[in-house]
């Protein structure tokens, strides 16, 4: 006797975000200076460029903020302000945290101030 044959298993679905390399470029959007490389490799998917600009923008705003703050601690009265920086800290990676999810879920997690001022790239 002969054994049946069984056809292939089908080939695995993509994720439903879309491809894993776009997953990669949009978590890649929000990780500081590592924004440049979908900003560059992407330059067709107006998507990944929207969101790489935007982190970019997220990044450089509170490197701002941070050297704001320490040259404010650096005073002999604004060592009261050191008691920002965990805080400011904590801020900056609760809006990374959830403008990856919001990028991975195809949506925008849209900053009064900071979009706009990312849109004028």
């Amino acid at each position: 006797m002969s054994e049946p044959v069984v056809p292939p298993p089908p080939p695995p679905a993509a994720p439903a975000g879309g491809s894993s390399d776009k997953t990669l470029m949009l978590v890649l959007s929000y990780l500081g200076l590592l924004a440049l490389v979908p900003l560059l490799v992407e330059k067709d998917d107006k998507n990944v460029q929207w969101h790489a600009k935007h982190g970019l923008v997220q990044f450089f705003l509170f490197v701002i903020v941070f050297a704001v703050l320490g040259v404010i601690t650096s005073t002999g009265i604004g060592c009261i302000f050191a008691v920002l920086y965990p805080f400011v800290g904590l801020g900056w990676l609760v809006v990374t945290i959830l403008s990856i999810v919001k990028a991975t879920k195809g949506q925008r997690f849209m900053i009064p101030g900071i979009s706009d001022l990312a849109d004028k790239f």
